[in-house]
């Protein structure tokens, strides 16, 4: 690991003042980003630890919106998270999507901001003896596309990078439609949860949206019709501890048996969880028999392009949708 300088942040102001300098990472739990400077992944300069934050500026604090909806801090803890009382009223697949991901121990620390931003598990971006890896040297390749390439993507890559994204509770957020407030000098700004991560394209060293020395604030939930119905599917080599081969973010709105909203979200297939409205669209005024599932996965896995070794992939997507859904809709 190299050497750093470390700031404790006082408050959001301070915070934001530091983390704008060249080479300052900001730290949460740490719980991604020690074990990457550990392995020689990244060598920040300066830690910018926000922990204070959670008293001075309530970024850990989960409160309920005026409209209906839920603000989730940036520091609030995935453990609090998935346990608060709001939150596993209003939005159970959000609960479920974080108690299926780590461990009870890491959940404890980690928090909301750092979940949306961890980095690929990719075994050649982890590995610094694998010198092609485009997004830890720009410009040097891509092992994986012609190495094992298991648990990489079918949808979104590039000829640049086939990582995927690893984060469970991004799932959740990207098929409930939440938003992000993040900070930064220049004031704040919203954004789309399906606008905050990128694909890799020909720059998959960037992961996020986020502008220089600008850090995530909070996460805003909208009013959802799903509460009654969800499910977040994890399907993984191991029963815990272990990153989704593929996962489903699904839920519907049921009246009468028939469909009259649907979310649905893939993980564990491209660089950020996947959402195809027209999948969701798919499913609305249709009853969640077979035909109304399939035609909604054919459009949520549209354009895949299966790498050697993870062709399955794309059946086990459409047979993981097809569970999920018929979970939430209580006609497993």
């Amino acid at each position: 690991m190299n050497d750093f300088d470390y700031h404790g942040a006082t408050g959001l102001a301070d915070a934001l003042q530091h983390g704008a300098q060249n080479g300052s990472a900001y730290i949460g739990g740490g719980t991604n980003l020690i074990d990457l400077m550990k392995a020689g992944v990244v060598s920040p300069a300066r830690l910018i630890d926000l922990n204070r934050l959670g008293r001075t500026d309530g970024l850990a604090d989960i409160v309920a919106l005026a409209d209906g909806g839920v603000r989730i801090g940036a520091l609030a803890r995935n453990s609090d998270i998935a346990n608060h009382a709001l939150i596993r009223q209003r939005y159970p697949l959000l609960s479920q999507a974080l108690l299926a991901g780590a461990s009870g121990q890491l959940r404890n620390q980690a928090t909301a901001g750092g979940n949306l931003l961890q980095r690929t598990r990719c075994y050649y971006f982890y590995d610094t003896g694998f010198e092609a890896c485009n997004k830890r040297a720009p410009g040097s390749g891509c092992a994986a596309r012609e190495g094992f390439n298991r648990i990489h993507a079918i949808l979104g890559a590039s000829d640049a990078c086939v990582a995927t994204n690893p984060s469970d509770m991004s799932v959740a957020l990207a098929a409930l439609r939440a938003t992000v407030r993040v900070r930064g000098l220049q004031g704040e700004r919203v954004i789309a949860f399906g606008d905050f991560h990128r694909l890799p394209g020909d720059t998959p060293y960037l992961d996020s949206n986020l502008g220089q020395g600008e850090m995530i604030t909070a996460i805003d939930l909208p009013p959802s019709p799903f509460a009654a119905n969800c499910r977040y599917l994890k399907v993984r080599d191991r029963a815990s501890y272990a990153f989704a081969l593929v996962s489903v973010a699904a839920a519907v709105a049921l009246r009468d048996g028939v469909v009259g909203d649907a979310a649905l979200a893939l993980g564990g297939v491209a660089h950020k969880p996947w959402r195809v409205p027209a999948a969701e669209q798919a499913l609305i005024g249709r009853r969640l028999d077979d035909g109304a599932i399939q035609a909604a996965a054919g459009l949520a896995l549209a354009g895949a392009l299966p790498l050697k070794h993870n062709a399955f992939k794309i059946e086990l997507a459409r047979r993981a949708m097809a569970r999920a859904l018929k979970t939430a809709g209580g006609v497993a």
